[in-house]
């Protein structure tokens, strides 16, 4: 412990040394993960800290740290520098001068004022001055300072991580405010399906058509507390049923929209990949979770975890090029792609190489277009930079991908999966290659990726109105 420097210690000062006059200071730049850990410790979730919407109409025009924030500057500097460890904090007093924004650095400066020799008690002037060294926080502290010496070594705080989703965010306001899309909402007799889309319809983002057993729906809306009396419903005797009327609808061009509710992904998809009847087109049907991934800086594509079971080469051509549209929906004008296998060499054994490196060459020969693909690549070398320079790879797209597309489904869907429950993403969905857009929810999906969803559908229908 003596190798180690004095600011590896924190040590106090003890009333008997304290003299007045004598301050601390402490300083500390305000960023967004500031904001996120205080109001997610505290619960505070007054807009005008966390919603960038509302807080652009508010008095300051911009979010801000919530003043208690500041606060927690002076009881830092008591607990830790003047009086420091053993200090108690008996009471303080406040004044809130200016409101301080991301950005700004602020030092809280603590000067002892007064001391009472009879309990050790201890009065100390405190302000809070940010960059330009204006005041935003004046006040008091009341402190019963230490009697006896203490020096400790300064711990380690734990990594605590912040799960923003902003990807998520981005896509419901880029969502809101535009036409709500005529939807048929497929079998939604349980209240978390029928929510979902009644969550969505406030929200701008659909017209919902509910299609399914009129005396069910009716169940789930009482348990729900929910009016679904303005809504249009068709009665029909089961979700098999709903899904076929689902499809009529929208070969009618009465909705530009299906939404799965209560019934099995097969039983769904059924009617829509009908031959004859059903919403085929001459591109490949397939599945693409949008991933909003802490510590990913930006969002995630993957593809296909719900529909192609083993994909051919000519369906991984269809299943990336809708993965590419999708990105430029949502705003990625040259997304770079992956194409994922266990290795990153191609070998005879491993058909899923043969297949990545094919489908580089077909996008370098136009036969996939609008993004940049690389593959084959392993997961670790399409996400993470540090990776793929380990194992010498040069590429536009290793370490930075923005479309994963998996070498069949069920590497897919355990990747979906992991990256949800181990890695707390949120992910939205949407079938593509369809007459219209598909949202496939489950129910292990909560309220906000099922709203999600709802945004990415709705953001890919409105784009094929405006073709």
């Amino acid at each position: 412990m003596l190798d180690k420097p004095d600011d590896a210690f924190i040590e106090n000062r003890t009333f008997d040394e304290l003299t007045i006059g004598e301050s601390a200071s402490s300083s500390h730049l305000v960023t967004q993960r500031d904001i996120d850990l205080f109001s997610t410790v505290t619960g505070d979730v007054n807009p005008a800290h966390v919603d960038p919407a509302y807080a652009e109409t508010d008095m300051f025009h911009h979010i801000i740290i919530q003043g208690m924030w500041g606060a927690g500057l002076i009881s830092a500097v008591l607990g830790t520098k003047l009086p420091g460890p053993g200090t108690i904090y008996l009471g303080q007093d406040l004044h809130f001068r200016r409101p301080v924004s991301i950005g700004d650095t602020i030092t809280a400066t603590l000067k002892v004022k007064e001391k009472k020799p009879e309990k050790g008690d201890v009065i100390l002037d405190c302000l809070c001055a940010n960059q330009n060294g204006e005041a935003v926080i004046t006040g008091t502290a009341y402190t019963r300072a230490p009697r006896g010496k203490v020096r400790r070594l300064r711990v380690t705080l734990p990594r605590v991580e912040v799960d923003r989703h902003d990807a998520m965010l981005a896509i419901l306001a880029s969502a809101a405010g535009g036409v709500p899309v005529p939807t048929a909402v497929v079998n939604p007799v349980d209240t978390a399906s029928l929510l979902a889309a009644l969550d969505a319809a406030k929200a701008g983002l659909i017209a919902p058509v509910l299609i399914g057993p009129a005396v069910r729906i009716a169940e789930a809306a009482k348990a729900a507390g929910a009016d679904i009396s303005a809504l249009r419903l068709i009665d029909v005797p089961d979700g098999r049923a709903a899904a076929a009327q689902a499809v009529v609808l929208a070969r009618a061009g009465e909705v530009g929209l299906l939404m799965k509710g209560d019934l099995h992904t097969d039983e769904m998809m059924h009617p829509v990949i009908a031959s004859e009847t059903g919403l085929r087109m001459a591109r490949q049907i397939s599945h693409v979770y949008l991933m909003d991934v802490p510590d990913y800086p930006r969002p995630l594509l993957l593809t296909d975890a719900a529909i192609n079971i083993r994909p051919t080469l000519a369906e991984k051509v269809g299943i990336a090029q809708n993965a590419i549209d999708l990105a430029h929906v949502i705003g990625i004008a040259q997304p770079r792609v992956a194409i994922l296998a266990a290795v990153e060499m191609v070998s005879e054994r491993m058909p899923s190489t043969i297949d990545a490196a094919a489908l580089c060459k077909m996008a370098e020969r136009g036969q996939i277009t609008g993004g940049v693909l690389d593959g084959p690549l392993a997961f670790d070398n399409a996400i993470n930079e540090a990776a793929a320079s380990e194992k010498h790879i040069i590429s536009l797209v290793a370490g930075r991908a923005d479309i994963l597309v998996v070498p069949d489904l069920e590497a897919g869907n355990m990747l979906a999966k992991q990256l949800t429950f181990l890695s707390g993403a949120e992910a939205a969905g949407v079938v593509l290659g369809a007459r219209v857009p598909i949202i496939l929810t489950s129910r292990a999906d909560s309220a906000p990726t099922r709203l999600a969803s709802c945004a990415l559908g709705a953001l890919v229908a409105r784009a094929a109105w405006a073709k």
